[in-house]
């Protein structure tokens, strides 16, 4: 059902999401029903430096935070949209906010990756796949009130969204947000209370 709703909704390929999906799964207690409030799980698919939450350290990692979200709200400035570099700038902003407030941060590539992944998603999604640019008001609609701006505009992306889709746009992310690994993986977090 996950998987034909973001093809059914957003347009975005099994292939893309799959992980996040199973992970999402496993946040929970039941195993075949995906538990939002569980989502907040640190370290499964939850990661520090979100573009939109607070960390898990700092507080409610499960809530849109528009103090967090003010990082995105106000990039690229003097333009109406966000293309791969103003997300790679922003993800550089949010992992130093992190870093500077919060002594527990979580900083590995697994984070950075997923990080990396979710604003190529947002940029596909809400803009053009094949550009990764987005208008603004559509990303802050998407993020500030957590639901499809169809009123103002926005339709399902004609081009299926794919790894191979999000893969530049991922590559622009990365070298703009100068991201060095201050640790190594710690161990994944398989479920509540389940550490492999």
């Amino acid at each position: 059902m996950i998987l034909k709703a973001a093809v059914d909704g957003f347009n975005v390929g099994s292939d893309s999401i799959i992980q996040a999906a199973k992970f999402g799964l496993l946040s929970g207690n039941e195993p075949t029903t995906m538990d939002l409030d569980a989502l907040k799980l640190h370290n499964l698919i939850e990661h520090d430096a979100s573009i939109s939450r607070n960390d898990f350290a700092l507080g409610d990692n499960l809530h849109f935070n528009e103090t967090v979200f003010s990082t995105l709200a106000n990039a690229n400035p003097g333009v109406d949209y966000y293309n791969a570099t103003s997300a790679g700038q922003v993800q550089y902003a949010r992992l130093a906010d992190s870093v500077a407030r919060n002594p527990n941060v979580t900083n590995t590539l697994k984070e950075f990756l997923l990080r990396s992944r979710e604003s190529a998603l947002y940029l596909s999604i809400m803009g053009d796949p094949l550009t990764a640019v987005a208008p603004k008001k559509f990303v802050q609609i998407f993020f500030r009130e957590e639901r499809l701006p169809i009123a103002e505009g926005w339709t399902r992306p004609k081009t299926l969204i794919t790894p191979d889709t999000t893969g530049p746009a991922e590559d622009i992310i990365h070298a703009a947000s100068n991201w060095t690994q201050s640790q190594a993986c710690e161990d994944l977090v398989s479920g509540p209370g389940l550490i492999i």
